[in-house]
């Protein structure tokens, strides 16, 4: 039955699955874009996250950002697209994607994590094994936002 699921998806274009069964979510970048961000030498997480990020929102995430409730519905789900940050000709430009992070809201799939699934993919759309529960723990410091750090920036 699983393999069955999983042709399925690959069927409808949705990428290699990331461990745990989340597809690589193809088409992203034509989503809302969140906001962008850069973590710079210096910052604690630059190390793991150092780069330019983009936050991409589907349309259930979107409707998170904008409730004002600060809490996302079921089905959203927030792609961070992590590049390197490079400087040429006294301007900031995008390098080589270093990986793409997603999240995933689903509360009965994720409850030891607030709800959501965490996901990572290499610059090839390859699933990344990370640890969920290290990514929600640094997560907690959001907790009063449905555990997102990032706003919408309309």
């Amino acid at each position: 039955m699983r393999r069955k699921a999983v042709l399925g998806l690959l069927a409808l274009g949705l990428g290699v699955l990331a461990q745990g069964g989340f597809p690589y979510p193809e088409g992203f970048r034509f989503w809302t874009h969140v906001k962008s961000m850069e973590i710079k030498r210096g910052h604690p997480l630059y190390e793991a996250f150092g780069g330019l990020h983009h936050i991409y929102a589907n349309p259930q995430a979107l409707a998170g950002y904008l409730s004002g409730k600060k809490a996302f519905p079921q089905g959203s789900v927030i792609v961070f697209d992590l590049l390197e940050a490079k400087e040429e000709g006294n301007a900031l430009l995008e390098g080589q994607r270093k990986l793409i992070g997603v999240m995933v809201k689903d509360p009965a799939r994720y409850p030891e994590t607030g709800g959501w699934g965490y996901y990572a993919f290499g610059p090839d759309g390859k699933p990344l094994a990370i640890d969920a529960k290290a990514c929600h723990a640094c997560h907690q410091g959001a907790a009063n936002t449905d555990f997102v750090f990032s706003a919408f920036r309309p």
